[in-house]
């Protein structure tokens, strides 16, 4: 599990360069030969679980859950159950399974300083700014959904490259090379090309305002979180990372159950915690914690070509999909700019490679 970017897998450019120094989840210190099986495995899983996010997502707000190719009324449906609720059961799937984590460490290697839950007040008191960042990120994700479809939603929500380069540069004075620079502007232009609408109505218009305002907030509390997280990450390298993760999501349990009792309590007592929850639902939520997993395994055993190649491909197939099952148009715009952010991306992860030294 990664240390905190679990959330979505699009901050995966976060760990990276923590990633050889934090310890194995495994507790196992050998170094095993990436086959490229492994790698293709890794690819396929991280692809399948990122579309279908944006997918499942989108789906649990239909009527029942389930409907396919829903009406336009179905499509700007409310959700039938309380997403601070859902939110708040992530967070907790990921703290247990960061416990678990730690528990076969304990019993493999023994509990140290290090991988101890034990800590300091000094170490504690840094993880409620990243944990609230990411609340707020991880429940506007589900309010996007009234005005971007999960195709929309999937290639908008790569914008969050830009705003982590940027505050990168800013906060932690890490130069980005001319190319990673062309490559944010290429992303901006294919994201705005793929949301091209002909002849919209003038409420599809203000739809699509809202929609783009989301993105934008969403990808800027994305980078805020992940480039403090990597700092405090950094200031003890030899911490085991579920140890961090542990504390990151119990605060994130607490800052939900917050806004549970002060957005959703009077509904909640009146139809119970779980009203409105269906089997898309409970996969949703599953989806979105195990979905962690597969970002520690690239972290572990791919590189940066499998982030490229699974964020591409994933676009793809979630466009597909949702042409079946929401009855998805796809449209010239949507393909040219669906390409473009893909090479974007690409010449990102190329340009890490030529990034210039401080």
């Amino acid at each position: 599990m990664e240390h905190r970017k679990v959330k979505d897998q699009e901050d995966i450019e976060l760990q990276a360069p923590l990633s050889e120094s934090a310890p194995p989840l495994s507790g196992t210190n050998s170094s095993k030969k990436i086959t490229w099986k492994l790698k293709t495995f890794v690819i396929c899983a991280l692809t399948v679980l990122t579309s279908s996010q944006a997918i499942l997502i989108y789906w649990s707000k239909l009527p029942a859950g389930g409907s396919i190719n829903p009406t336009l009324d179905e499509k700007h449906a409310k959700y039938k159950y309380s997403v601070s609720t859902s939110n708040f059961l992530v967070e907790a799937l990921k703290c247990a399974m960061s416990v678990a984590a730690l528990s076969r460490i304990w019993n493999s290697e023994g509990v140290s300083d290090d991988n101890k839950l034990s800590t300091t007040f000094d170490e504690v008191k840094l993880y409620p700014i990243p944990a609230l960042l990411y609340m707020a990120k991880n429940l506007l994700q589900y309010y996007i959904f009234y005005h971007v479809e999960a195709p929309g939603y999937q290639i908008l929500k790569n914008l969050n490259i830009i705003s982590t380069g940027i505050l990168y540069r800013i906060i932690l004075k890490r130069k980005l090379s001319n190319i990673q620079w062309a490559a944010f502007l290429l992303l901006f232009l294919g994201c705005t090309n793929a949301q091209i609408q002909t002849n919209p109505s003038s409420e599809e218009e203000k739809s699509n305002i809202y929609g783009w305002a989301y993105a934008i907030i969403m990808a800027l509390l994305s980078g805020l979180a992940g480039v403090y997280t990597e700092a405090i990450m950094k200031k003890r390298l030899s911490r085991n990372i579920n140890v961090q993760n542990f504390w990151l999501y119990v605060f994130g349990m607490a800052f939900n159950f917050i806004w549970i009792i002060i957005h959703d309590l009077d509904e909640i007592l009146e139809r119970g915690f779980f009203h409105g929850y269906s089997l898309i639902t409970v996969v949703m939520i599953m989806n979105q914690a195990f979905s962690g997993l597969a970002v520690s395994a690239v972290i572990k055993f791919g590189d940066n070509i499998v982030k490229v190649y699974s964020t591409s491909v994933a676009m793809f197939l979630t466009a597909f999909v949702s042409v079946y099952m929401f009855g998805f148009t796809l449209t010239p715009t949507f393909y040219i700019g669906t390409m473009v952010v893909s090479i974007a991306i690409y010449l990102h992860y190329t340009g890490k490679q030529q990034q210039p030294q401080k």
